[in-house]
């Protein structure tokens, strides 16, 4: 059941993945146009309140990815009877660690926020908005176990499914909840929150009917016993807990980055939330084609040829560049109008413009980067990318201090800070796979 490498083959599981993370995009994008043109204060505080979810977020993905990138090897050995067991594990560790963060938004984030915002008005909104939207992580917790057995078997068109459901009902509820329907109060901030957790729910009544009905489960025996062992769990926690800090501090780092700015001034954060709606445009073929690179090198990290894997590296290296170019072209070509999109007031358009086509390089480099990331994660040397994150990270938050509270940049200059962190993880990972034997790591 291995993987063929053609580039055919890698377009058939990395597009659905692509198309996926596009339709996230184009959903971030939807609220955030929904929510400025409710109110600049619910803009602002839903993007600031958005990133302090998806740091914590991000750690469930860690533990998703771990599970993937562990099934797809098992799944590449042939050894199926495993599957089932590490599926179990998966949603238990991630329904446990979800709860975690839930408490943490409900009893730790509100008195932070009022302790450290500038604005109260700005921290109200937040609570607001995260006292419903962290409903999501349980939501999350079953959602990423199955994507991650969807990703590492190469079904990844399932994914794009539920992904388009959880979209066009969010869009909806949206649009019913934010500014109220026949009857129905506006909800402004709430609304927006309360649209994405309903939305997720039905993404996950999706996929459990796809997967209770698909082949796999009676190739791979699902739920057919209940196979939770702390051998899988301790597997999944080894590979995963590295993954979680790294994706907690990756985006805790631009959760500071953000706070920074608008402790700097309102207008320069709601500038740069403009900029953090459009740039995920980028992460369409950055994260659907980096989830590829891990399925793909986990699956062929105990075959002979030892130029397969830098074969199909080089492929995805490839495509991600040519899908970048494609997708984020109008960063260079015509920012206005992507900007507008996002937020119609021309106070804040010009600035934003200027600070896409500033960064539109950046992402190219991390576009190039990210293979030879997560291959170092489908390998299994998560404790590896993790230390290349926290060395970026740091590179990252001291120039961005620098720039911010020290010398006072304007806010062009302040997002060159892009240029550092990519720049880092890139050429960290490329030395590691240069240098040192990773392909004999055993898990």
């Amino acid at each position: 059941m291995r993987l063929n490498n053609s580039y055919s083959a890698l377009l058939k599981m990395s597009l659905p993945l692509m198309l996926g993370t596009f339709i996230q995009s184009i959903v971030m994008i939807t609220d955030a146009s929904f929510l400025s043109r409710f109110s600049t204060l619910s803009f602002d505080a839903s993007g600031n309140a958005g990133l302090i979810y998806v740091t914590l977020f991000m750690g469930l993905t860690g533990f998703g990815d771990a599970a993937q990138i562990v099934m797809a090897r098992r799944t590449g050995e042939g050894k199926h009877g495993q599957v089932n067991g590490l599926l179990q594990s998966s949603f238990l560790i991630n329904l446990v660690v979800g709860a975690i963060f839930f408490s943490l938004i409900m009893f730790v984030v509100p008195d932070m926020l009022k302790g450290y915002s500038r604005s109260q008005p700005l921290a109200n909104e937040q609570i607001d908005f995260l006292m419903i939207r962290s409903f999501g992580f349980f939501m999350a917790a079953i959602m990423l176990s199955m994507n991650a057995f969807f990703m590492a078997i190469g079904k990844t068109w399932v994914i794009m499914l539920s992904t388009a459901v959880f979209a066009v009902s969010n869009i909806l509820l949206d649009q019913l909840l934010i500014f109220g329907f026949d009857g129905l109060p506006a909800m402004g901030i709430k609304g927006a929150a309360l649209a994405s957790v309903i939305s997720e729910g039905l993404a996950i009544v999706l996929l459990f009917i796809i997967l209770m009905n698909s082949e796999e489960r009676k190739l791979f025996k699902l739920f057919s016993t209940l196979d939770i062992k702390l051998k899988a769990i301790f597997k999944l926690v080894k590979i995963g807990l590295p993954l979680v800090i790294q994706g907690f501090f990756a985006l805790a780092t631009w959760t500071v980055f953000f706070t920074w700015i608008e402790q700097k001034s309102t207008y320069e954060l709601t500038v740069s939330q403009n900029i953090r709606a459009v740039y995920f445009l980028a992460f369409v073929p950055i994260f659907g084609l980096g989830a590829t690179t891990k399925t793909y090198v986990a699956q062929y990290m105990d075959v002979k040829n030892p130029k397969l894997i830098s074969i199909t590296v080089k492929r995805i290296q490839i495509l991600t560049i040519l899908f970048l170019i494609l997708i984020f072209h109008g960063a260079i070509l015509y920012p206005e109008f992507l900007v507008s999109i996002i937020n119609p007031k021309e106070a804040y358009i010009e600035d934003s413009a200027n600070i896409l086509q500033l960064i539109f390089w950046s992402i190219l480099i991390f576009g190039f980067s990210t293979p030879y990331f997560q291959t170092i994660n489908g390998s299994g040397n998560t404790r590896v990318t993790l230390m290349i994150e926290l060395i970026s990270i740091i590179a990252y938050l001291i120039f961005a201090y620098l720039f911010i509270k020290v010398w006072d940049f304007e806010i062009q200059i302040i997002w060159t800070v892009e240029y550092i962190y990519f720049g880092t993880i890139g050429l960290l990972s490329i030395l590691y796979l240069n240098i040192f034997n990773w392909r004999k790591k055993v898990y």
